[in-house]
């Protein structure tokens, strides 16, 4: 039988979350605040279809984030092994880190200027009586300190991105030096990250419903009403950065450093921003984002274990984004001026916070805390912008997952390690991805 008529896991995605809309919308319409008193308890239909789908979306997340601590330290240790020539190691790092950080500081510069541009904190006279306590920041130094874990089991167990990617990377070039010893580990290492990979691709087939489930969640409990006239202009300051930054910056960066097409890019990325965009992580989205790299994008899998681990940790720009329009906007809600001084602190801040955000939903409006107190603003702001955040998570999340493979798509080109044929190809990875279909149904 011809497979010409069978939907890809793209449309797959797209129509669940069209329909998760959809579903969510209906109840929160149509069920919202109707109630049946069955005697002993009140039976609510919004409540009990709403924490059906909350299984069915944290069931599916799980699933995802199980794969992200073996999938980043083996693929991690295997790319390591496969650079038997160090320095090519430090030049991989330093061209990734500093990419990374480059399109950050650029994320932040282009938030505050929409943001002060369009002010959409200016005559806000209802900030919110809501307080909200922020942990305290570490210092750079600390930051750095962290890096470094005393217990690396601990740190797999705890999910501490930074502390198993450099625990990884000396693991790996240990094994390097270990000559046939470990030539024998590195091998065990490719089984289990071929493993891996292939658990990976069965969890996939899940996407759709797991899709639907967080869509028609959030779509339930959406409150149409909180979305006010000052939120709306945060909201769409926020959406516009984020658009400018993914549709202007990332294909002009990726044009002038690596010559390829940037159209064809973004086209080769739907897969995995739709992902990203119902997940609202990078680690979760990583073994997405991985599979697109090496498998439609052309990257050689040695520099993309490298690079897109690395971004999920330390490439945030979307909250980095996120960060730099909600102080423009609180600042400007609570009738505060900020100086040059204090805009270029921000986008430092902000800049910093954002590499060590963890790559899981939400977490950018506790970093927040950190860019609010270097300039004095009262972190109670934060209260204010929450009703819109999770909207905002999912988009930001799209945008850093492509930057991910921007980045990965300039640096393994620069190495020679880039397939033109694949990435010229429009129909690369989505063959496999039909075929690995096949063999699940199978």
């Amino acid at each position: 039988m011809s497979n010409n008529n069978k939907m890809s896991l793209t449309a797959k995605i797209l129509w669940a979350l069209i329909a998760g809309l959809v579903t969510g919308v209906i109840i929160n319409n149509v069920l919202g605040g109707v109630s049946f008193d069955l005697g002993i308890t009140q039976f609510t239909p919004q409540t009990f279809l709403v924490d059906i789908f909350h299984v069915g979306g944290k069931i599916f997340v799980n699933s995802l984030k199980m794969m992200v601590v073996p999938l980043v330290f083996v693929s991690l240790v295997c790319g390591v092994c496969s650079l038997s020539d160090t320095s090519k190691l430090g030049r991989l790092g330093g061209k990734s880190i500093s990419l990374y950080i480059a399109t950050t500081a650029i994320a932040i510069t282009i938030a505050i200027t929409l943001a002060i541009v369009i002010a959409p904190g200016v005559g806000a006279g209802w900030v919110s009586d809501a307080t909200l306590t922020g942990k305290e920041a570490p210092s750079l130094g600390q930051v750095i300190i962290d890096m470094f874990p005393t217990n690396p089991i601990a740190a797999m167990a705890n999910g501490a991105m930074l502390q198993i990617i450099v625990f990884a990377i000396l693991f790996g070039l240990a094994m390097v030096m270990s000559g046939d010893t470990g030539k024998r580990l590195t091998n065990l290492f490719e089984d289990i990250n071929t493993i891996n990979l292939k658990l990976v691709g069965i969890l996939m087939n899940l996407a759709p419903y797991g899709v639907f489930c967080l869509i028609a969640k959030l779509a339930s409990t959406i409150d149409i009403a909180d979305f006010g006239e000052y939120l709306a202009k945060y909201f769409f300051t926020v959406l516009g950065a984020l658009f400018i930054h993914a549709l202007v910056t990332y294909p002009t960066i990726l044009k002038l450093l690596s010559g390829l097409n940037p159209v064809l890019f973004l086209k080769k990325m739907k897969n995995a921003q739709l992902f990203a965009f119902s997940t609202a992580s990078s680690s979760a989205t990583l073994p997405v984002t991985l599979e697109t790299a090496t498998t439609k994008l052309g990257v050689d899998p040695k520099v993309a274990s490298f690079t897109v681990p690395m971004g999920a940790t330390i490439n945030m720009d979307g909250t980095a984004i996120m960060q730099g329009v909600a102080t423009v906007f609180i600042a400007q809600a609570y009738g505060v001026d900020l100086t040059v001084s204090d805009y270029l602190m921000v986008v430092l801040t902000a800049t910093l916070a954002s590499i060590g955000t963890a790559g899981v939903p939400g977490v950018g409006l506790i970093m927040l805390t950190m860019v609010l107190q270097q300039v004095g603003l009262p972190l109670e702001g934060i209260a204010i912008i929450m009703a819109v955040d999770r909207l905002l998570d999912m988009t930001r999340t799209a945008v850093n997952v492509t930057g991910d493979c921007m980045v990965s798509c300039i640096v393994a080109k620069s190495e020679g390690e880039f397939d033109e044929t694949i990435f010229a190809d429009p129909e690369a990875g989505v063959k496999e991805e039909n075929i690995d279909l096949e063999v699940h149904k199978a």
